[in-house]
């Protein structure tokens, strides 16, 4: 192989790779909530559809109230199903990352308030 053939090094700073992780989740988060709003839509389509048809005569209404509500229930299962999905999949993301969770970032937090008391304790012992 060339030495022109080498593949390029590009750095990258850390401060760049947090604002790419948040850009690629934020992404993911506009995704997932514009899958909800074309669902949530979608629903009341239906049932605008069923109305249609109760007042023409074509469906009873309790079966018009059993479909939507059959609809209804299904969309919400779906929307829990896609939820989940997406919520793993993102864990595993910032799994492969590294970026740290929530939890994460608590844990740290508390520990340094605790060493932070014990130096105020010491600085006070040591007069």
């Amino acid at each position: 192989m060339a030495a022109n053939d080498d593949p390029k090094v590009i750095e990258v700073s850390d401060e760049e790779l947090v604002v790419e992780e948040r850009s690629i989740l934020e992404s993911l988060r506009r995704v997932l909530l514009a899958s909800v709003g074309v669902v949530a839509l979608t629903v009341e389509e239906i049932g605008d559809l069923v109305d249609k048809l109760v007042e023409r005569g074509e469906i009873a209404e309790q079966e018009g109230k059993k479909l939507v509500n059959e609809i209804k229930e299904k969309r919400q299962k779906k929307t829990d199903e896609a939820e989940d999905l997406a919520s793993s999949r993102m864990r595993e993301m910032m799994d492969k990352m590294d970026i740290p969770t929530k939890s994460d970032i608590e844990a740290l937090s508390a520990k340094i308030a605790t060493l932070s008391k014990k130096v105020d304790e010491l600085k006070k012992s040591q007069g």
